[in-house]
């Protein structure tokens, strides 16, 4: 790579990303049902309908995994706690899912790496989405009892905890567009499960302060909107999908305010009294977190709200179909400073690329992940150069994983995977990174 550590300010952190149900097995430690398991298990839903149950067996290998994030050199490890593992009907503890945090939290700590924590990363118990999950507003205070369960066990020994990750995906691409559990796509769930995302995470933020916890953020998933041409209908569909995925949920938490061109399509469908909740929601944070991967061309469109449709790029793709936009990530870091959160420090959460990676006489060769990452870290300190207060980066992801609705053909790991025999191999990108953070 062509950047070392050397090239970034000092205290600069480096870290490397996963979430629970991707890679621990869902299927072992009394970990119970999620809505994941029963979309997985409903036909249509995943690829060759594949689920979590064994993923890379992080529940048994995590000793050896962490090794790896050691090995690299990374200062942190941003790792999901498992809320159907902790307790699972969402209300009852189970002992054998707070022993396993307890275990990798102490694990890390020999190691030297700083514990990362995000308290939900889309494993919702099933015995809670029976009761309507995120469109039901007791979800906040059921979420914040899941917070007290497991930071009153692991809360001392975290670096970092953020409560959702990317609410947009909770929220959003779950209840509207029907891609992940619950899958549904309804206009009324989306709204309410919009808004009742940013009244958890304000309610496990005020939780985790009643701990005598700090060092808490968001984190939020952003996706740069360009307009497909030069038309003011274009740039308004743009500004439309910029509204309801990036400035909808930063600017709730950092502003008390929800955009104007979404409410007009989706105030009719928000609980009664929404307003009334923002002094929960905007529940101070310490730093913010960017999840950013790409950028959409979004055009007008015939039909009910938005009136907007996604049309094909012209930029390099990964395997995932997405357009490689590294200004994008400079974008949201500079402008995320300027209008959302000042001073306040910023970390790029998750960042990194899908490929159709292969073992070769033993070993993984993937160039392209390694120029995706470096053009990405050229963004960053672009940011850095003009202002913004980027304080860290963290690569999606540590191990080739589940990934969600399309099961395990997409590879986003430094390390690769092999699911039938689970052996570990770390990629080209994972060897330049490591000598990179030596630098």
């Amino acid at each position: 790579m062509k950047q070392t550590r050397a090239d970034f300010p000092d205290g600069f952190l480096f870290g490397a990303s996963t979430s629970s149900y991707q890679i621990e097995g869902h299927g072992f430690g009394g970990a119970g049902r999620t809505h994941w398991d029963d979309f997985a298990a409903t036909p249509g839903n995943v690829v060759r309908a594949e689920n979590g149950d064994r993923a890379c067996d992080h529940y048994h290998r995590f000793e050896a995994d962490l090794d790896l994030v050691a090995a690299a050199g990374f200062d942190c490890y941003r790792f999901s706690t498992s809320w159907a593992r902790v307790m699972p009907d969402g209300r009852s503890v189970n002992p054998e899912g707070l022993d396993f945090y307890d275990r990798l939290t102490d694990a890390m700590l020999d190691r030297g790496i700083k514990p990362c924590a995000t308290l939900y990363h889309w494993e919702l118990p099933s015995a809670l989405a029976d009761l309507g999950g995120w469109r039901n507003r007791d979800v906040a205070s059921w979420f914040g009892d899941f917070t007290e369960t497991i930071m009153g066990r692991i809360g001392d020994r975290m670096y970092s905890v953020a409560p959702i990750n990317e609410p947009w995906c909770v929220a959003w691409i779950s209840h509207f567009l029907g891609h992940h559990a619950p899958g549904l796509r309804d206009i009324r769930a989306t709204a309410r499960a919009m808004h009742h995302v940013l009244l958890a995470h304000g309610t496990a933020i005020q939780t985790m302060r009643g701990l005598g916890m700090s060092n808490l953020g968001g984190v939020f998933n952003m996706e740069w909107a360009t307009p497909a041409d030069d038309s003011d209908d274009a740039r308004a569909a743009a500004d439309l999908y910029d509204g309801y995925y990036n400035r909808w949920y930063l600017g709730a938490v950092m502003k008390g305010i929800y955009p104007q061109n979404v409410l007009d399509g989706l105030e009719p469908h928000l609980p009664q009294n929404w307003q009334d909740d923002f002094g929960t929601i905007q529940s101070p944070i310490d730093w913010c977190g960017i999840n950013y991967y790409t950028r959409k061309l979004i055009a007008p469109a015939d039909g009910p709200w938005p009136h907007h449709q996604e049309v094909e790029g012209p930029l390099p793709k990964t395997f995932m179909d997405w357009e490689i936009y590294p200004d994008g990530l400079y974008n949201f870091l500079t402008r995320t400073a300027r209008d959302y959160t000042g001073d306040l420090p910023l970390y790029v959460t998750e960042n990194g690329m899908a490929a159709p990676d292969r073992i070769r006489d033993g070993a993984v060769d993937d160039p392209n992940r390694i120029a995706y990452v470096e053009a990405h870290l050229d963004a960053v300190l672009r940011a850095i150069a003009d202002g913004a207060p980027v304080r860290g980066y963290f690569l999606w992801s540590l191990l080739d994983n589940y990934e969600w609705a399309l099961g395990y053909e997409k590879r986003f790991g430094l390390v690769h995977v092999d699911f039938d025999s689970l052996e570990r191999t770390p990629k080209s990108s994972y060897h330049a990174l490591a000598r990179a953070l030596k630098g």
